[in-house]
């Protein structure tokens, strides 16, 4: 399964976390093996420069001029051998020769055995030459184009940007926000440990719990009764940032698929009012069902492209907006492994233009007084810091209050400062890559 999907995504450019969800649940394997089916895609996906580099060291003609399944093979088998431990390196390679036998001729099986016998053979790898820059040992050594170390070693410096990329290849907490209309973090915690479940409190949000091995907490009693939503701790922050209150009017521009605009009702204790918007309809539909899961009646939704929302609402006639703004998602890494391969240095600037229209043209929807909440679930500044720093600049009626919310408290000595807003990276608390700045509509 593992091979067929990894061929889909290089051949189709498929989105591996689609294919693999379909493909298990079509599937009839144990929750063991769907793990390690999970494992094997994410991490030969994530690790791909580094399996490169080193089956280029041992195929004579290069992997680039094999067929994709036989590439996928052995970046596969290379995978189990140099980053799993529960996987016995002789058992990778008979289960890499047992597969090639039934796909190809005795002539590839020949040559799958041989390659990754030869790996075993060479002991500790990847083995670097000396004339590297850092900045391409990194790219190698943690699997990253080298136009993405480069950009973070100019933003953040070397250090950080190797650290960046490391804590990318971490597996990705399980986290989920709990319903405080429902149920409070402490009850459902007793009921998570009562069944078996290793979960504890996040330190980074007081709605998050954090659980180890738990599974897919979305096929749970607790998320089919709306107990709880499965969303990132560094996500979990925008709502609060927010701080919506009880009867307030709250615009959110690009709210798919609303668990942000859930977080904010559950706030709100579902009194007042959230417009939920998206541009595409069935993402609305989404937005509805999360909702309607979670008892919450006080979110309307509706389909529009969030820069036409200044003529379909009335100037100053929101007490607060959230603007999640479409960007480049390089902070969502380790979630998504396929984006390192997808992404270009120029998708950033392109998608910087659009933030920063769409900050401008809803910003004249805000109150006097009333608090606007940009965020982005990426680490690039040109995306973040530099596109606030010139609202502000243009909009002298706007001042930044990131730094006086309960947020800011919590991890400002760890969160970068950037440009009136807080900066979080991956390695900060091994949760998601995010940007978060709040303005204030002067009176």
């Amino acid at each position: 399964m593992a091979l067929d999907i990894l061929v889909r995504v290089e051949q189709q450019g498929a989105y591996s976390n689609l294919l693999l969800n379909s493909s298990l649940q079509k599937s009839t394997l144990g929750r063991e093996d769907t793990g390690l089916a999970t494992e094997l895609v994410y991490g030969s996906i994530s690790r791909l420069i580094t399996l490169d580099y080193v089956l280029n060291g041992f195929v004579s003609k290069g992997i680039a001029k094999l067929e994709p399944w036989v590439r996928n093979l052995l970046r596969l088998s290379l995978y189990q051998i140099m980053y799993l431990d529960r996987v016995p390196s002789h058992a990778a390679v008979n289960e890499a020769v047992n597969i090639a036998k039934k796909r190809g001729h005795q002539g590839i099986s020949g040559m799958v055995n041989g390659v990754l016998r030869s790996v075993l053979r060479a002991g500790e790898l990847p083995v670097l030459p000396g004339n590297l820059s850092r900045e391409e040992r990194i790219s190698v050594l943690h699997s990253h184009p080298l136009w993405m170390v480069k950009q973070w070693a100019a933003q953040y410096g070397l250090d950080a940007a190797e650290a960046m990329c490391a804590a990318n290849n971490e597996p990705p907490a399980s986290s989920v926000r709990v319903n405080l209309t429902m149920i409070s973090r402490d009850a459902l915690l007793a009921q998570m440990v009562e069944a078996g479940l290793e979960a504890s409190p996040s330190q980074l949000s007081p709605y998050g719990i954090i659980i180890k091995g738990g599974g897919n907490l979305a096929l749970s009693s607790w998320y089919r009764d709306g107990y709880l939503s499965v969303q990132d701790e560094s996500s979990m922050l925008v709502a609060e940032a927010v701080a919506p209150g009880p009867g307030m009017r709250v615009l959110d521009c690009c709210a798919a698929p609303g668990g942000k605009s859930a977080h904010m009702a559950e706030l709100m204790k579902d009194e007042g009012f959230i417009y939920a918007n998206d541009l595409h309809p069935h993402k609305a539909q989404l937005i509805e069902d999360q909702a309607k899961r979670l008892g919450l009646d006080s979110i309307g939704t509706g389909s529009s492209d969030a820069l036409q929302l200044g003529q379909k609402f009335e100037p100053e006639s929101f007490d607060r907006i959230l603007l999640d703004a479409p960007c480049s998602g390089l902070g969502v890494i380790r979630r998504k492994p396929d984006l390192k391969w997808r992404k270009q240095p120029q998708d950033v600037s392109s998608v910087a233009a659009l933030q920063a229209e769409l900050l401008q043209s809803v910003s004249g929807l805000l109150k006097p007084g009333g608090i606007l909440v940009y965020s982005t679930c990426t680490t690039e500044q040109a995306e973040n810091s530099r596109i606030v720093a010139e609202f502000l600049k243009n909009n002298p009626g706007f001042s930044s209050v990131t730094f006086d919310s309960p947020v800011w408290e919590r991890v400002g000595g760890t969160a970068l400062s950037e440009g009136e807003g807080i900066q979080l990276l991956p390695q900060h608390y091994g949760s998601d890559g995010f940007f978060i700045s709040r303005l204030q509509r002067l009176l």
